[in-house]
Parts: structure tokens; C-alpha cells; sequence
């Protein structure tokens, strides 16, 4: 009996969730309040107030929902040992984002509430530098890496690693904001692997 009042507990939880994923991106989280969430997952408000202690809890919630299991399959591969070179790790881990944003609809949907459907002000102010962490977790990824690749003499000479990482942050960052922002029958998606290795090709020692 107690475990399944945990499973039912867990599972109105993550309809919660999900429910706030889906009135975040037709109603963009400033105009989403916890009644419209309430209503789209059949709780009442009292509900969500015992699993979130208010709209910003939940909206992290539902990003790490995604962002976790994300951030586990593209580190699987960008610290696998399977790669001798870094510049190798890092490209497959790039491609396995953006195929992994192309496959998963939810993902995609969290990644378009967090670029174009939350402004952070009023209530959100104070949580626009958390919302953020995963970028600069990112970079000081991105950065390692190209040490790594500096250290083996995989790093085309006279690039500076530190330089270099802000260069493909800010790479990832302009074609995720291209990719979610693309008309339908673009083909933009497919040319993608070929664009990112390209972009690493240019940090490749010859």
C-alpha cells in the first residue's frame, strides 16, 4: 500500500509536469498560472502546491526532467573512452544533441519554453542565472576538451583551447536557435552532422 501511494504520488507528479511543459508552450510561461496547469493535468491546485512550492520549482522541474537524461547520453559520449582524440568525443557528443532535439518532440518542446517562450522578469528574475547553468556547463566542458586536445596535439596550432570552446558554444548556440526557429520541410536537420563536422574539421590539426 505505501509503495503504490508513492507510484501515484510520483505519477501525478510527472503529469504535473507534463501538463506544465504543454501549458508553457501554448501559453508561454509568464501568462501560464498554476490553475490552467491544474486544469490541463485534472489536479487541483492544492495538488501541485505539494509537489512545487510555486511556478519557478516547477519550471526547473520540467527542464531537468529533459536536460538530465540528455546531458547523460551526450556525456556518455564526450568522456567515453572509445575516443583517443577529444575533437572526436566532442563531435560525436554535438551530433547526439541535436539528433537527440530532432527524434524527441518533449525535448524539443522545453528547449523552445526556455529560448522563446520565457521572459525573465517579475518572478523569474532571480532564477534567469540558474537557468543558464547548463550553457556555462557546456563551455567548461567544451573548454576541457580542447585542453585535452591541445595536450595530445590534436588542436590546430595557434588556437587558444579557452577561445576556441567560446567559439563552439557560441556555434551550438546559433544553430539550436536555428534549428527551433526553421520552417517545416526545411532541410536544415540533415544538414546539420555535416555542419558540425565542418566546424571541427577548422580546429583539427592537419
Amino acid at each position: 500500500m505505501v509503495r503504490k501511494t508513492k507510484e501515484d504520488a510520483e505519477k501525478t507528479r510527472q503529469d504535473i509536469i507534463g501538463s506544465a511543459r504543454t501549458v508553457f508552450h501554448e501559453c508561454g510561461v509568464s501568462r501560464s498560472t498554476l490553475e490552467k496547469i491544474a486544469k490541463e493535468a485534472g489536479v487541483t491546485r492544492g495538488a501541485i502546491y505539494w509537489h512545487f512550492k510555486d511556478k519557478a520549482e516547477l519550471f526547473f522541474a520540467m527542464r531537468e526532467d529533459v536536460f538530465a537524461p540528455m546531458v547523460e547520453r551526450t556525456d556518455s559520449l564526450l568522456f567515453s573512452e572509445a575516443y583517443d582524440n577529444p575533437l572526436d568525443a566532442i563531435e560525436a557528443s554535438l551530433k547526439e544533441f541535436f539528433r537527440v532535439l530532432d527524434d524527441c518532440p518533449v525535448v524539443r518542446e522545453v528547449f523552445e519554453i526556455m529560448i522563446s517562450r520565457c521572459e525573465y522578469v517579475d518572478e523569474f528574475a532571480a532564477v534567469q542565472e540558474e537557468a543558464g547553468r547548463p550553457a556555462y556547463e557546456f563551455l567548461e566542458k567544451m573548454e576541457r576538451f580542447y585542453r585535452k586536445a591541445a595536450d595530445k596535439g590534436a588542436l590546430r596550432l595557434g588556437l587558444d583551447p579557452e577561445a576556441t570552446a567560446r567559439d563552439t558554444w557560441a556555434f551550438t548556440s546559433g544553430l539550436l536557435h536555428l534549428m527551433l526557429g526553421c520552417q517545416k520541410g526545411s532541410d536544415l536537420d540533415k544538414r546539420i552532422p555535416a555542419m558540425i563536422t565542418m566546424h571541427m574539421a577548422l580546429r583539427r590539426r592537419a
